[in-house]
């Protein structure tokens, strides 16, 4: 059994420091890392990625904090008037995902870029990234399971439970190396990201079925089913969708005109 350790939270003026905080910011900046280098491995024009960073986080908090709010504790909503502001108190990896999907659309139309040349690099990114924040929700245990005697529980303090937190991020992780290993493969080339969704929401579909609903501050169900389950359903429909569509072919980098004095210095 794992020990039960709930680490401090370090106050700096309004700011808190906890685990969770400086994991998920450490996830958020190993993403978007990885996606540039990704992106240059590929011959790709990194700017783009490093533009798109802050809509992808500033949407991925604000729809993630709205997830959790209206579907997974809508009893929230009676704290304040002011809650559906407050970001930071409470977030849905689902909605994160939403957000930053939402945020790709229109950034990328914006820039007239093709998102699906830019699709391999964002799995590769965003997998190991999301690993990274997983062992946040960790290291704050925000995710208990049902009681067990599996050896790796965590020892709450209402018994020995499952930690999905942990358990998802040890997914991540798997996931990551099935990227790495395939990311050369011909026949996957373009389709990272919807194997990605695919292996993502088939484990995390399973897994919810171990959260707690004996406590009092659990996730809310629908039909029996978490709201997590029925976007890893949408994610299975997208993996799918992608993993047989046919793609497009990339389209090769346009050199920049020569101007006329650099012509007749070529000559």
């Amino acid at each position: 059994m794992i020990p039960y350790w709930h680490a401090p939270s370090l106050k700096l003026g309004p700011l808190e420091l906890n685990p969770f905080n400086i994991l998920v910011a450490a996830g958020i900046l190993l993403a978007a890392r990885l996606l540039g280098k990704q992106a240059e491995r590929e011959g790709l024009d990194p700017d783009p990625l490093a533009d798109f960073a802050m809509w992808g986080v500033a949407a991925g908090m604000l729809f993630g904090h709205w997830v959790h709010l209206f579907f997974y504790h809508p009893e929230e909503l009676a704290k304040s008037p002011f809650q559906i502001l407050k970001f930071w108190d409470g977030l849905s990896s689902f909605g994160g995902l939403l957000g930053g999907i939402l945020a790709a659309v229109v950034f990328f139309r914006i820039r007239k870029l093709r998102f699906s040349d830019y699709a391999d690099s964002f799995a590769l990114g965003v997998a190991p990234g999301w690993a990274v924040a997983r062992l946040g929700c960790f290291a704050v245990h925000d995710h208990p399971g049902v009681l067990t005697d599996f050896f790796l529980a965590v020892q709450f303090p209402s018994g020995n439970r499952h930690d999905l937190g942990l358990y998802d991020a040890i997914v991540l992780f798997s996931i990551t190396g099935v990227l790495y290993a395939l990311r050369n493969a011909g026949k996957l080339k373009g389709r990272l990201l919807p194997l990605l969704a695919l292996m993502y929401a088939v484990c995390r579909f399973g897994l919810d079925f171990l959260r707690a609903s004996d406590l009092s501050y659990v996730d809310g169900r629908y039909f029996g089913l978490t709201p997590a389950q029925y976007g890893s359903i949408l994610l299975v429909l997208y993996g799918v969708w992608g993993l047989v569509r046919k793609l497009a072919p990339r389209a090769a980098p346009t050199a920049p005109p020569s101007s006329p004095r650099s012509v007749q210095a070529a000559r």
